[in-house]
């Protein structure tokens, strides 16, 4: 059976990405815990948790680390994922648990380590030897670029080997396995291409609307559904038969021409001119020259045939 598991630990190892996840979903559990338990002081004054926040999260995080890691030698993450932690001192294949002095180290070095790291300046700080602070605030801050680089040293092995995801799991040997072994997955990629289609259909859309003139497009469908009828470009007395403005289709108010035979209301066109640089006329599709206005005499009997 040891043989057995440890041929499907071989086979099927704990892929990096899934370890990755389980750290983010600490995080965000992490967040979600913190967020629930800030909300219960909204009604108190505010900044009543400020001065007590990094031990309150400390508490809250050894509460945390108490019912999982200490219970169950896996993060929440972890058993959402089907991963645990394994002892990767003892040299036997079969699966043996984190020992009781990993899993203090683990919440020293978890828990302990974001208590510190938030408390560091202002400890020192209140020192009596004040003097000597800006040494000490150096050398925190040398360690904290340490940590840093260490941390990535760390993360650059992890992707090479697949094991020990952060400097904690490396530092106590401890690393992730499954709880179960692990079947082949059969993945289905039709709803995924799907998603992915549609996706980038919406994306090519959302760049293609602000390029369309829809004033325009709109104008030109206009025309075609409304054109006039019975007008000869070379008529000089073409804007006597034009009784309403190409743009609204009402009485032309303070009437102008466009170089073209259509009359248009001042404000249509000098707004619609003003708004696109290259407006053409939505009847003959004549681009605008010069504005120009119109006279000449109406009936009023025209006026109430309209």
């Amino acid at each position: 059976m040891a043989v057995t598991e440890n041929n499907m630990e071989d086979i099927n190892p704990v892929l990096r990405i899934s370890q990755m996840d389980a750290i983010e979903l600490n995080k965000a559990l992490e967040q979600l815990i913190w967020s629930q338990f800030n909300s219960c002081f909204q009604g108190f004054k505010p900044g009543i948790l400020t001065r007590f926040e990094p031990e309150i999260k400390a508490f809250l995080w050894l509460f945390l680390w108490r019912y999982t890691v200490y219970s169950n030698n896996a993060t929440v993450g972890q058993a959402i994922l089907n991963i645990q932690y394994k002892n990767d001192l003892s040299q036997t294949k079969t699966y043996r648990p984190m020992n009781k002095q990993q899993k203090v180290w683990f919440a020293l070095f978890t828990v302990g380590g974001k208590w510190l790291a938030e408390r560091s300046y202002d400890l020192f700080s209140n020192h009596p030897l004040g003097s000597s602070f800006q040494k000490t605030r150096s050398l925190i801050n040398a360690c904290a670029g340490l940590l840093k680089v260490s941390e990535l040293l760390n993360f650059l092995i992890f992707l090479q080997q697949g094991k020990f995801a952060t400097l904690t799991e490396r530092l106590l040997r401890i690393r992730s396995t499954f709880i179960k072994p692990q079947n082949v997955r059969h993945v289905g990629f039709e709803y995924m291409n799907r998603e992915i289609l549609w996706h980038g259909f919406a994306e090519f859309l959302i760049f293609l609307l602000p390029l369309i003139n829809t004033h325009k497009l709109k104008l030109k469908l206009f025309s075609w559904c409304k054109p006039i009828q019975g007008l000869r470009h070379n008529d000089p007395s073409l804007a006597v038969h034009c009784k309403e403005c190409c743009l609204c289709g009402e009485w032309p108010t303070m009437p102008h021409t466009i170089g073209c035979s259509h009359v248009f209301c001042y404000y249509c066109i000098k707004s619609n001119s003003m708004s696109d640089a290259y407006f053409t006329c939505p009847k003959c599709s004549s681009h605008v020259h010069s504005l120009q206005p119109l006279e000449f005499k109406v009936e009023i009997s025209e006026v109430h045939t309209l």
